[in-house]
This record gives C-alpha cells, sequence and structure tokens, in this order.
C-alpha cells in the first residue's frame, strides 16, 4: 500500500514539474514567452529522453525545440478558433499525448483545408 502511496505522489509531482500547455491564440507575449519555451523544452524531452523514442542528444533536441517554436509563432496567427480548439482537444488529450506545436500546426493546416472542401466526383 505505502508502494502505491508513494509511486502516486511521484508521478503527480512529475507530471505537475512540467511547463504548463500555452493556447497560441490567447498567447500574451508580454507575460508568457518564458512559459512557452519552458513548455516545449520540457515537452521535446519528454518525447525523446523518457518516451519510446531514444534520440536524447543536444543537437536533436535543439532542433525540435526549435521546430516547436517556428510552429508556434506560426499558430499564433491562425484565424479559426474553432478548428485550433477541436486540434488541441484531440491532440492534447490525456489519451492521446501528442501535444507538441509541431503536431497541432500540421493539424490545424490539414484540418482547416478539409473544412474548406467537400466531396466530389
Amino acid at each position: 500500500m505505502h508502494k502505491i502511496i508513494i509511486f502516486l505522489v511521484i508521478f503527480l509531482l512529475s507530471k505537475n514539474a512540467l511547463a504548463d500547455f500555452v493556447h497560441p491564440m490567447i498567447f500574451d507575449e508580454k507575460t508568457q514567452k518564458e512559459e512557452v519555451l519552458n513548455y516545449i523544452k520540457d515537452h521535446v524531452k519528454k518525447d525523446y529522453c523518457s518516451g519510446s523514442i531514444d534520440m536524447c542528444n543536444h543537437s536533436t533536441l535543439r532542433m525540435m525545440e526549435q521546430q516547436n517554436l517556428d510552429s508556434f509563432k506560426k499558430l499564433t496567427q491562425a484565424q479559426d478558433k474553432k478548428i485550433m480548439d477541436k486540434v488541441i482537444e484531440d491532440y492534447c488529450s490525456a489519451t492521446l499525448d501528442m501535444c507538441s506545436y509541431s503536431t497541432i500546426l500540421m493539424m490545424y493546416e490539414q484540418n482547416l483545408k478539409a473544412s474548406k472542401k467537400e466531396l466530389e466526383w
């Protein structure tokens, strides 16, 4: 029983240690720059150093951090909040943790494009 409690405490503390996700469309440049950078660094490190992908080297981490930052900057210019919110809901949920800004940008662009198309013969 004690092992379970200790595990839960460690798990909850490690989850809370990660920086919080910042919604790109409600980003406050004056106060949230550091928060975005911390989220990106934490998320990239988690993906490449703690997950099934074992590519934890400085070169890969910096490259992926920059890619996520570039994606975030593009996402701040997005216009369709409904599509953005749905993409974030889908890819940042607890069951599907693919919450990188690169993934969000890619799926936002795909969903925006698809929203303007209809099935044709």
